[in-house]
């Protein structure tokens, strides 16, 4: 049996026990709550220092963009050349010096003489000399055109479908295909029927021009063209 006083010694040791446990759990959770109050601090004050220390970098300013301004400037035309030799399509611009007038010429190696289109054909005399009146066509419209020209000479043509003969007169007259200009002999004839006012044919071609026959208007005509003839040019 326990006595009465020692129940009461052990009871009383119990209650300071609980005491001391109930303290120091109280201490352990103010200690934690200490401990993590100082860990958030800290956190705070170690990303604010890593803010501060590393910046957003700056995106240099974008590069101005280059304006690309197109100078107005006149063409001085186009030709192509292989070897020295202007390269033409089977069709050109062709340019008259005098009257200032540009046709699409027909490039025939097959024709051994060039031809222009030229309607009432007159033969004239002017200081002993043997000239000719004729009406070219100009392109775009129903209007002619009258050129007086020396003549350079006079040949006689056998047309292949006939067998007969025509004499044709013949000029020398300045022309420009591309940035070419040459001057040449040109029969007189009426092509009203045909698809070109103009022929070139061999005696242009030879040493001179290249055909490329997959192509046409090979070659550019400039933009500023010469008006009147200025002697024999090639």
């Amino acid at each position: 049996m326990v006595e009465k006083n020692d129940l009461e010694t052990l009871n009383t040791s119990v209650e300071k026990q609980s005491e001391q446990i109930s303290s120091l759990e109280s201490r352990a959770e103010e200690n934690v709550q200490a401990l993590t109050r100082v860990n958030r601090e800290s956190t705070e004050t170690i990303l604010q220092a890593i803010t501060e220390q590393v910046e957003k970098p700056a995106c240099p300013p974008a590069p101005e963009q280059p304006v690309c301004t197109i100078a107005e400037s006149s063409s001085d035309g186009r030709a192509d050349r292989l070897e020295g030799k202007v390269i033409v399509g089977k069709v050109e611009k062709f340019y008259l010096v005098g009257p200032g007038l540009v046709y699409d010429a027909r490039i025939d190696s097959g024709a051994e003489t060039s031809s222009l289109d030229a309607r009432n054909i007159t033969r004239f005399e002017r200081d002993g000399n043997n000239w000719v009146r004729f009406d070219v066509p100009v392109p775009g419209s129903d209007d002619l055109e009258t050129i007086e020209h020396e003549v350079s000479r006079r040949v006689r043509i056998i047309q292949s479908t006939t067998d007969e003969s025509e004499r044709r007169v013949v000029v020398e007259l300045q022309f420009m295909i591309g940035d070419h200009r040459q001057q040449a002999e040109f029969t007189l004839t009426n092509r009203e029927h045909l698809s070109h006012s103009v022929l070139v044919g061999r005696n242009i071609l030879r040493d001179v021009m290249l055909i490329d026959v997959g192509k046409e208007f090979a070659t550019e005509l400039p933009d500023d063209l010469p008006e009147e003839n200025n002697g024999d040019e090639s």
